[in-house]
């Protein structure tokens, strides 16, 4: 689970990275989850967008590719979402520390 201050400074990273996910019509295929996955794999942030002829929302998007690929969402405002998945084996995105209670 991601702290307030962990989704922050993803954000800020999200910001610079290109849209690579475009969901349409078709709504969600198992060739987008893949795609997904395989995207969360190589950069550990993703960010998407839904398109106007999609049925589906920004926000249930990335609800149903977060279950699919055990992901985090990060953010989802207006049509576009940002996930992040860590890679355990090669991590290239340092989180800031948790604050401990």
């Amino acid at each position: 689970m991601l702290t307030s201050k962990q989704r922050a400074y993803l954000k800020g990273l999200a910001a610079s990275e290109d849209t690579i996910i475009h969901i349409g019509k078709g709504d969600i295929s198992e060739n987008i989850i893949e795609q997904t996955r395989q995207a969360l794999r190589a950069r550990e942030i993703v960010k998407g967008k839904v398109l106007e002829t999609s049925s589906l929302s920004a926000r249930e998007v990335c609800d149903i590719l977060c279950n699919e690929c055990k992901a985090e969402g990060v953010q989802a405002i207006g049509s576009k979402f940002v996930l992040y998945k860590r890679n355990e084996k090669d991590p290239t995105i340092q989180l800031p520390k948790a604050q401990k209670k």
